[in-house]
């Protein structure tokens, strides 16, 4: 990455900045400098007027939460006291979770596989053991949990980790059959080691295989129960240091579980078979059964059936007791699907799973193992899901899950974050989305309600809104860093659907998810919220409290660009369908017949991609549909992915674009107002430019079909006139990361088709070409030949093959626009706002400002009819006004500053009910909010518009157009992400670029105030889904599961510890039962087991150096990183000390009483053993 040179940086900031501002500057992503561009004069005085305020003390960058399901996980844990859950993954994090709030992520710095997880019981303290053999212990009485100490193995590989219950001690099985036992306080290895070689008997010729199992006897701590992969247990003695039995078994084992007495346990099979010893009897198994295996047909054998994984024998004091299992079921059904099984007593309940078991447990009322379990519930780790079975009731519902695990229900294609939007948005949301609620969950409480959670002191409304691959749309709510969901929306409803076997023969130009949404517009103000799906197509939704029935509107768009010398002569007939095409407000959808005739028959032409529902359709409260704009098939190319989506309900417009042109809507009165191909938006000296114009609703639309093509169709010579300065020369390279560019080049890979030309071929193809190579024969699906989102510029081999959560693209930028096709010139951005369109304007009018791939700005004025009753009825022009401001690299966003840095927010409509029920509330004007309330439009005659492209940014100041300031943000990679927001009542850019830098730009002056290498942009998810939001915040899909969400404000890092939840509380240990007199006398002498003096470096000795390396942790100093720095780190610091301190006190007094109550006890005894018994007892702590 080139070097940023720190002299120009500071040259261009004593020229460039305000006097007075401070600020420090950062370390620039590739380089560039700030200097003043423009003259003097016009651009001398808004300059002196502006003082800025935001400095680089107000940022920082740090992680807060992460939300969603744990991606891929591996192993599962449950602290029975504390009633947390941890789920560990493939990928090394461990999430736990508590009640709702209490949700925490660590991370193993090896990213090596959890392979298991052991909670320490009601100490705060959790041991993981990962794939690189290393043992972990995690501290949990901190909000970040950290590792205290490591433990790596060198020679042996872990299998299975046991930690009994109140016990210092934690026993480690390998891979080559040893058992090795690790002190859980100093995490050291004892001298004590079970040798596979000396637990198996001598005449055993070969080796029992990796240790699948240990736990100890519940009857006698001083027993351990070993199981070996081949099928042999062995009970060890641990005292005696011999084996006290051995059974053998001829099926693998998988799994093994205790009766609580001791004195049987049960094993799990390869064969699906469950086996019950004695241990009385150990020569063979005291039952055998195969619960799902059919007796065969003579007799005599039980089918096998697949492996059971794991089973559970929990007893019950009332009734039978409980044996749970996953896997077992029988090899013939091949479509079953996975299951977990629940024998009680003769009763046999399968609960079948929609994705594969990773794990479960039962959780039990006692975490004593010599007890009556009494099971109320079972947790089952899915692959993506996580399910609490409730085993109380007889039907075995399951509970309502309280915790955001379902972003994944659909793959994520898009993410939109609004923090501090209207607080009654987040009630409303939820009112409509609360009838929507399932039935049937089990009416108790979510038993996973450990740790403790309060609101913080962060207040402001926060929405996460997340578009899906079969077009649902989520809103969420996300205030003080957690994550519920508030309303569902299915945009697909909108549209027929398809009939299984017709999608060959119909327009569809995505064969799989063509509901997917690409892009979506949300003004929560006006409540308008605007969808962009994958099938080029636009859907307008207003909000309601109110159920109606009602017809669809929708409108069709032609929108194609082509660059041809052939003069196509005008056809004598209207297009195909002329009915379909012109009917308002609501179009007739095609018929399936009508669709294969002129897909096999005839060229593709004036044909939508989708068919809208055409009879009346019930809306239910909240979103609901207004409009539907689809673009539709000309001359048999297929409409192009929509790059740009821009919404304003004052204006009651919708504006899009793609890589051939602009559209824009009058959403009001249900027509198009502009259809045009990129470069005949530019020059309005143009001999032939015109300004299109809203047909009167009476009007037939077919008729005006044409002109809603763009010029290019009656004038074919404008189509020559190309801008050569800004036209693109052979193939541009890319200077992207590798691992980016691999990535982004499956994604390009899987949007193409094998059968189309490929973009990136090479060979330049002329718009006749394309055309050739898009009339295919019957049968072949057409694939949309233009992607978006930085894909399309990549000269790599091309694969179809990637998972669909990366197949769509987040509509971005030129460098990311086909390069084959330098006439067209993709709509990368737009914006409405009220501005100044010309040089010479004396005052702001209605704009949409629209930015190019190629970075040229354009604005459009758009002249409104004067009053709210001739709006519903006159037309709205739209015209070009002749302002072209440039760029370096393709435009990403635009904002608005006024005259003194205040950001300036576009129009809206005041939202009012459609469908109310109130005639005052129909008939009510609109009401229209013209400014943000902090500024307003005799605070001056002029404002910065600012603009950003994936290269550098601009201020401009109108309406004199002067370039005031430029910042050349990156010279080796590109932005992907570039958003103006507010912070601590000020105004900045906040920039996210391929290269993982985060960066913010002060405003207007543009000076470097923040910038950090955060995350190489290693897959096309986190390009696809960052987004920057106000007060410092920001997220992105971190995996096709989680939600990562970040901040990057000084003032939310300090202020985390105490919004995050604590997951440790100090909660009483529960009593053992009194187990009776003669029980303790005869029921063997398993609690005067002394693990010290056995497994202690004064008996057993010192373990070999070369067996495992003893690696310290950070411990507790993990936990104060976010705070660090400054006097606020060591105020933290000090704090938790102090919390430590008094939690450490709190134990003492606990067992001080303890200690006194067990002292009643034993005087109650007056048997010598007794004494000794219980004396004991208490030793081992």
């Amino acid at each position: 990455m080139k070097k940023f040179n720190f002299r120009k940086v500071l040259d261009g900031l004593t020229a460039s900045s305000p006097g007075g501002s401070g600020g420090g500057g950062g370390s620039g992503a590739g380089g560039g400098s700030v200097h003043p561009g423009g003259t003097a004069g016009a651009a001398g005085t808004p300059r002196d007027e502006i003082q800025e305020t935001l400095t680089s003390d107000y940022f920082q960058i740090c992680k807060t939460v992460r939300h969603g399901f744990p991606y891929l996980p591996t192993a599962l844990a449950f602290d029975p006291v504390q009633k947390i859950l941890a789920i560990g993954t493939r990928t090394g994090a461990i999430r736990i979770l508590g009640r709702p709030g209490v949700d925490c992520y660590c991370q193993h710095e090896s990213g090596a596989a959890v392979l298991q997880l052991q909670f320490l019981i009601n100490e705060g303290a959790l041991v993981s053991a990962s794939a690189d053999d290393a043992l972990h212990l995690w501290n949990l009485r901190q909000k970040r949990p950290a590792i205290l100490h490591s433990l790596k193995f060198n020679r042996e590989r872990i299998t299975y980790c046991h930690l009994p219950f109140q016990s210092k001690w934690l026993y480690v099985g390998t891979e080559r059959g040893n058992t090795h036992i690790v002190n859980i306080e100093s995490f050291i290895l004892s001298g004590y080691v079970i040798m596979w070689n000396k637990a198996i008997e001598l005449s055993t010729k070969t080796h029992p295989g990796p240790v699948v199992h240990l736990s100890d006897s519940p009857r006698d701590e001083g027993k351990l129960l070993i199981g070996y992969e081949n099928g042999t247990v062995v009970l060890w003695d641990l005292r005696s240091k011999r084996a006290d039995l051995r059974a053998y078994y001829d099926e693998a084992i998988h799994s093994v579980a205790w009766h609580h007495e001791g004195k049987q346990f049960m094993c799990s099979h390869s064969d699906g078979s469950l086996t019950l010893w004695n241990l009385k009897s150990p020569n063979r198994p005291f039952q055998t059964t195969i619960p799902h295996g059919k007796i065969q047909r003579d007799g005599k054998k039980t089918e096998s059936c697949k492996p059971i994984l794991k089973v559970e024998y929990k007893t019950c004091k009332s009734s039978e007791p409980f044996v749970i299992f996953s896997g077992g079921l029988s090899y013939d059904k091949a479509c079953r699907r996975p299951s977990l099984t629940i024998m009680h007593g003769k009763a046999i309940t399968v609960l079948e799973m929609d994705h594969p078991i990773v794990d479960f447990l039962t959780l039990c009322e006692t975490p004593y193992p010599n007890e009556f379990q009494e099971p109320y519930a079972v947790v089952v780790l899915l692959e993506k899901d996580l399910i609490v079975v409730d085993l109380t009731q007889s039907n075995f519902p399951i509970f309502e899950n309280p915790y955001p695990i379902d972003i994944h229900e659909s793959p994520v294609t898009c993410t939109e974050y609004f923090a501090d939007c209207p607080p009654d948005l987040i009630p409303v949301l939820y009112s409509v989305g609360a009838k929507h609620k399932k039935q049937g969950y089990s009416n108790k409480e979510w038993p996973i309600s450990g740790g403790a959670w309060n609101l913080g002191a962060q207040t402001y409304p926060e929405i996460i809104v997340t578009g899906h691959a079969d077009g649902s749309v989520k809103f969420w709510d996300a205030s003080a860093i957690t994550l519920q969901m508030l309303y569902k929306l299915k945009t697909s409803k909108v549209f027929e659907k398809q009939k299984p076997g017709e999608g060959k023969a119909t327009a569809e130009i995505v064969e799989e998810d063509p509901f997917a949404v690409q892009m979506m517009y949300w003004c929560p103000e006006s409540r308008i919220f605007c969808v962009a799906g994958v099938s080029a197509y636009v859907l307008v939704y207003r909000f309601s409290k109110h159920e109606v029935n009602t017809e669809i509107a929708s409108l069709e768009v032609r929108l194609q660009y082509e660059v041809e010398d052939i003069i196509t002569p005008e056809p004598e007939i209207i297009p195909p369908f002329p009915d379909a095409s012109s009917q308002l407000p609501s179009l007739k959808s095609l018929s399936g017949s009508t669709n294969t005739v002129a897909c096999e028959g005839t060229m593709k032409d004036s044909i939508p991609c989708l068919s809208v529902k055409s009879r009346p359709v019930r809306m239910p409260p909240g979103y609901q549909v207004d409009l539907v704009i689809q673009l539709v098939w000309v001359d048999g190319e297929p409409p192009q992915q929509i790059t740009s989506l821009a919404v304003n309900s004052a204006y009651g417009l919708v504006a899009f674009g793609n890589c051939n042109g602009l559209a824009v809507v009058d959403f009001i009165q249900k027509t198009v107002l502009l259809s045009m191909g990129t470069l005949d938006l530019y020059g309005s000296s143009d001999p032939y430019q015109r300004q299109p114009r809203s047909p009167r609703k009476s009007k037939q639309f077919a008729a005006d079909n044409f002109c809603m093509r763009g010029l290019s169709n009656f004038y074919p010579d404008l189509t020559k006139r190309i801008r050569t300065s800004y036209q693109i020369k052979g193939s541009r390279k890319l200077s992207l990361p590798t691992d980016l560019k691999t990535d982004l080049d499956h994604v390009n890979g899987h949007c193409t088709s094998p059968t189309s030309q490929s973009c990136s071929s090479g060979k330049r193809l002329s718009s006749a070409d394309v055309s050739k190579a898009n009339r295919r024969g019957p049968g072949r699906p057409p694939f949309r030949k233009a992607q978006s989102a930085a894909c399309m510029e990549i000269s790599l081999p091309v694969t179809t093959e990637e998972n669909r959560e990366n197949s769509f693209s987040r509509s971005r930028s030129s460098s990311v626009s086909s390069i084959d096709r330098d006439s067209k010139e993709s709509i990368t951005a737009l914006y409405f706002m009220e501005s100044f369109a010309r040089k010479h304007d004396s005052a702001v009018s209605p704009c949409l400002w629209v930015g190019t791939g190629l970075g040229m700005v354009l604005i459009l004025s758009l002249n409104l009819p004067a009053s709210d009753d001739s709006r519903q009825s006159e037309p709205v022009m739209v015209s070009p006004s002749g302002t072209v401001l440039t760029l370096k690299g393709a435009v990403l966003t635009f904002a608005c500053l006024d005259c003194v840095g205040t950001l300036t927010h576009p129009p809206y409509e005041v939202w009012r009910d459609p469908h109310s029920a109130d005639d005052a509330e129909k008939t009510r004007k609109r009401k229209l909010v013209m400014h943000s309330p902090s500024s307003s439009q005799d605070m001056g005659d002029h404002q910065f518009a600012v603009i950003c492209s994936e290269k550098q940014a601009k201020v401009f100041s109108l309406p004199s157009q002067t370039c005031l300031y430029v910042h050349n943000i990156t010279e080796t990679s590109f932005l992907l992400r570039a958003d103006v927001v507010t912070l601590c009542n000020s105004v900045c850019l906040a920039c996210f670029c391929a290269n993982g830098h985060i960066m913010t730009l002060s405003l207007p002056s543009l000076r470097p105030l923040l910038d950090v290498n955060y995350l190489p942009v290693t897959d096309m998810r986190i390009a696809r889904t960052f987004c920057f939001t106000n007060e410092g915040q920001a997220l992105y899909l971190s995996s096709p599961t989680e939600i990562q969400r970040l901040t990057y404000s000084q003032e939310m890092c300090d202020n985390l510890q105490d919004m995050l939840g604590d997951l440790f509380t100090p909660v009483e240990t529960p009593e053992a039962q009194n187990r009776g007199f003669l029980k303790g006398l005869f029921g063997g002498s398993g609690q005067a087991f002394d693990r010290e003096e056995l497994f202690g470096e004064a008996t057993a000795g010192k373990a070999s150096r070369s067996l495992a390396q003893h690696i310290p942790g950070s411990g507790g100093i993990e936990g104060v990183r976010g705070a660090a720095g400054g006097v606020i780190g060591d105020l933290t610091r000090a704090r938790i000390a102090l919390d430590e301190r008094g939690q450490k006190l709190g134990e003492l007094d606990e067992r001080t009483a303890s200690m006194m109550a067990s002292a009643e006890a034993f005087s109650k005894h007056a048997h010598e053993v007794m004494l000794k018994y219980k004396d004991k007892k208490w030793y081992q702590f």
